[in-house]
């Protein structure tokens, strides 16, 4: 029989008396008013002929169906809704089997749950991400999800937003089966007398739950929410599946959703989503193909260049990694292997994993050894001098193809590409640290830079797995610049009377990780000393400079490493100390400033707008392309929390208010 066209994106075929229903709207095969009604369509057309004996519900390409279609987000809503569709399907006379060919995600794992029998690709995974976006699942999945996997399971998947793979699905009583042909698997199970009576999810009923491990899988959930409404929200609704009937169930799930849908923190979160799909598109770059990138060199292997060569390895490069010494090329490849080692342990790498690595590994101290890289990064000490010495010895031993980096956080990458032979293929790439862990990475645009240096650049990140965001040349490129203003401003509180543990602690009540005193003792603070002290010959005498970090320098307070630095760390966990009180009140003393009291709102306020003045100042300049592009620099490199949408975003928020 032919194909039945039933919406421009879902058609069928008809196989041994089976409807054989396909969704076909690329990328993800997202839930568009068009599915919606395409499935709609497909059921009612089984429904009509008496010869079809049942229907399989697959989708084309390597998704099942990636979820609802969020361009639809905040419009009124299209008949058939998605709980309609769910509906539908579970109520269907005959049976409905799910071959889900790829990822069936938020709306597709739904549509996957309402179906009476699931059929896993090996490629499947089945996930409620819906958290990620401030959001619950809003069709059926909290209540639908603990009934065929019971609620441990449940409270665990749908409060974090993980995804299961095809076995682990099986496992927890998700999926039926595995099959290297799922429809073919799906055809066999529609045909079996065992497929009747129809297993109807809402209909089961969910089983008994150990309340200890209830409320441990909770509270692991809550932990790592950082004060989010929408986990505590999921673990409340599966809770309430195990005491509610399926329609009450489902009426409490869909009103906690559109009351999540619309709240502050979901705008947030989908606005960090979108920002991260826009960050990698650069103006005029569509049309331009990246070099092709298969050796990678690094110059230097300490904590920042061994962590690139991890990110390198482990995403299928070869790599030169360069050191000026043997002993230190030694060293450097004990210290790659033992970062390669902590990832196999943490179950993110195979030993065979590591094994591949390893042999794509060459540590050496020769210079000459990086004459076939296709892209070298520098990872050396962060001085001029240095960094142009190197990048003019590579000038005579890499291709005139191949892309130089350097990883500077606060030099000027424009002077180091002058001093070489040619400039526009330099670019800068800012890794965060631990670079094997830290998703985002700066790429800075120099003056000189060529379209397609660029964009083998960006193509390089996005291999890695990481998050890359396009900056122009300034100090500190854009998050180090935003930093130093927010650090700034939050020195000129504590001179005006609020303390080091004040200020974290408001930041933290906010929602950061660790407050910005806190990080700076992580960090170390001898960097921005070294710095301060470079920039003081040339530093406005009118401009206000607080002292009291260098004070707490001088007396040999670097941080975390010296055990001591803002905060006192004798038995490694942080502490106030009464002598950085001491250093403080001796720095106002000195300018004659009453010290005044802070709110936590004043503290955390005055951050945030030094942080969007700052931003805002960046685009003006030019140097970063989008306020979007600016709040994911913070969130992903700077703890800046997620779902209050980036520093940019709260700046919005706030203008809206006021002219609401």
């Amino acid at each position: 029989m032919s194909e039945v066209r039933f919406s421009e994106s879902v058609s069928a075929l008809v196989e041994d008396d089976v409807l054989v229903v396909n969704i076909d709207n690329p990328p993800v095969n997202a839930l568009s008013a068009h599915v919606r009604s395409g499935l709609m369509a497909a059921l009612e057309h089984a429904a009509s002929l008496p010869t079809i004996r049942g229907v399989v519900i697959t989708g084309a390409g390597s998704t099942f169906i990636g979820g609802a279609d969020i361009r639809e987000f905040g419009k009124p809503p299209v008949a058939p809704t998605l709980p309609d569709v769910i509906e539908r399907i579970e109520a269907f006379e005959k049976p409905v089997v799910a071959a889900v060919n790829g990822a069936a995600l938020g709306g597709g794992c739904e549509v996957a749950l309402a179906c009476h029998g699931r059929i896993a690709g090996e490629k499947a995974s089945f996930g409620l991400p819906e958290v990620k976006l401030g959001l619950v699942p809003g069709a059926g999945g909290t209540q639908r999800l603990p009934r065929l996997i019971g609620i441990v399971a449940a409270i665990d998947l749908i409060g974090t937003g993980r995804a299961a793979k095809a076995a682990e699905a099986v496992t927890l009583g998700l999926a039926d089966s595995v099959a290297a042909d799922p429809v073919g698997a799906a055809l066999a199970f529609v045909q079996e007398p065992a497929a009747k009576p129809l297993h109807r999810t809402g209909m089961i009923a969910v089983p008994p739950a150990d309340a200890a491990a209830v409320s441990a899988t909770e509270a692991k959930v809550l932990a790592r929410a950082r004060g989010q409404a929408a986990p505590a929200e999921a673990v409340r609704l599966v809770k309430a599946a195990g005491e509610l009937d399926l329609k009450q169930g489902l009426t409490e799930e869909r009103a906690t959703f559109l009351r999540l849908r619309d709240s502050t923190e979901s705008a947030a979160l989908r606005h960090v989503f979108f920002a991260e799909r826009a960050a990698g598109k650069v103006e005029g770059l569509d049309k331009v193909s990246p070099r092709r990138i298969e050796t990678v060199g690094v110059v230097g292997t300490g904590l920042m260049g061994s962590g690139i060569a991890v990110s390198a390895l482990t995403s299928g490069y070869r790599v030169v990694a360069l050191e000026h010494t043997e002993e230190a090329a030694a060293s450097g490849r004990t210290r790659i292997a033992e970062t390669l080692e902590k990832t196999v342990r943490s179950g993110r790498l195979t030993a065979a994993g590591r094994d591949d690595c390893l042999a794509r590994l060459q540590t050496t101290a020769e210079a000459g050894d990086l004459a076939n890289a296709d892209l070298v990064i520098e990872a050396v000490f962060d001085d001029l001098q240095v960094k142009t010495e190197l990048f003019q010895r590579l000038d005579g031993i890499v291709a005139p193809g191949a892309i130089l980096a350097t990883n500077t956080s606060y030099l000027d990458p424009d002077a180091i590409a002058a001093a070489t032979a040619d400039p526009s293929r330099v670019v800068g790439l800012h890794f965060f640290s631990p670079a094997n862990v830290m998703r985002l990475v700066e790429v800075v645009n120099c003056a000189k830079t060529t379209p397609d240096a660029l964009a083998s650049a960006l193509a390089f990140v996005k291999r890695l797995g990481k998050l890359p965001v396009v900056s122009g040349v300034t100090e500190g490129f854009i998050g180090n610049r935003i930093f130093s203003a927010y650090r700034r401003e939050a020195e000129f509180m504590l001179e005006d009377g609020a303390l080091p543990e004040q200020i974290d602690a408001a930041l933290e009540a906010y929602g950061f990780p660790m407050g910005i005193f806190a990080v700076n003792d992580m960090a170390g603070l001898e960097i921005a000393w070294a710095r301060r002290k470079r920039q003081a010959a040339t530093r406005d005498p009118a401009a206000r400079y607080v002292e009291i970090a260098d004070r707490l320098c001088e007396a040999g307070r670097l941080g975390r490493k010296s055990g001591r630095g803002w905060y006192a760390y004798s038995d490694g966990k942080r502490a106030v100390d009464p002598e950085v009180t001491a250093v403080i009140e001796a720095a106002r003393a000195v300018k004659n400033i009453t010290p005044r009291d802070f709110t936590a709102d004043e503290i955390v306020s005055r951050l945030l707008k030094a942080m969007a003045d700052e931003g805002t100042a960046l685009l003006a300049e030019g140097i970063a392309a989008r306020p979007s592009d600016i709040d994911l620099v913070m969130i992903n490199g700077y703890g800046f929390p997620a779902h209050k949408g980036g520093p940019m975003f709260t700046a919005e928020q706030g203008k809206d208010k006021s002219h609401g």
